[in-house]
């Protein structure tokens, strides 16, 4: 929560500071994910599942230089398929092939440079880049008596995209969990992160 609490204060100390000029944009975004959880060790397979995300995002950009900030309040749904009955230990317990969701209200704030100087181009399109940390807080989850899950997770988060027509934005990322999502009850060395990769699309107005 301190984190969380910083991170809003930075958030409105630039805010605060940045020219008059600087555009602040917001809009809603929708998406898919790849999530795949990765274990301190093999000792099942792990199939990687489809998930989604929705929310709002905003843009803060400065003016002249391409540079910016983007964040966003998002509903996040992600989790994979544990083969858990390939050990004796759970599958003497009745676990097989073990789907496990993890839902988050995850907070994304990166830095993001944009090419806006391409002699016109860029009220068309115009790509950009983009990385920062990922808060994610877990509100709930499906029922595993084997697993113990994290409150929330840490992740680092790069990406691209491109902006079409100054309103829509379509970007791919690939978020790499820091803090452990979950762990199993029985092993308690035995936990994963997880590895996302995203597709949003928004509109900003």
């Amino acid at each position: 929560m301190k984190k969380l609490l910083s991170l809003i204060v930075l958030v409105c100390s630039l805010a605060a500071v940045v020219p008059a000029a600087a555009q602040f944009r917001y809009g809603p975004t929708v998406g898919i994910d790849l999530t795949s959880l990765k274990f301190k060790q093999t000792l099942f397979d792990v199939d990687k599942s489809v998930g989604y995300t929705a929310g709002v995002q905003g843009e803060l950009m400065f003016p002249g230089i391409g540079f910016g900030i983007d964040f966003a309040g998002l509903y996040t749904q992600r989790g994979a398929t544990l083969n858990m009955g390939q050990r004796e230990i759970w599958a003497a317990d009745g676990y097989g092939r073990e789907r496990s969701y993890l839902h988050y209200f995850e907070i994304p704030v990166n830095v993001r440079f944009k090419w806006t100087r391409m002699s016109g181009l860029e009220d068309y399109i115009a790509p950009y880049v983009f990385g920062g940390p990922s808060f994610s807080f877990l509100v709930a989850h499906n029922r595993n008596k084997a697993l113990d899950y994290a409150g929330g997770d840490l992740g680092v988060q790069v990406g691209l995209g491109f902006e079409l027509f100054k309103h829509w934005q379509v970007q791919g990322s690939y978020t790499w969990g820091m803090t452990y999502a979950l762990k199993t009850v029985k092993l308690d060395d035995f936990s994963a992160r997880n590895r996302t990769w995203t597709l949003r699309v928004a509109y900003l107005f």
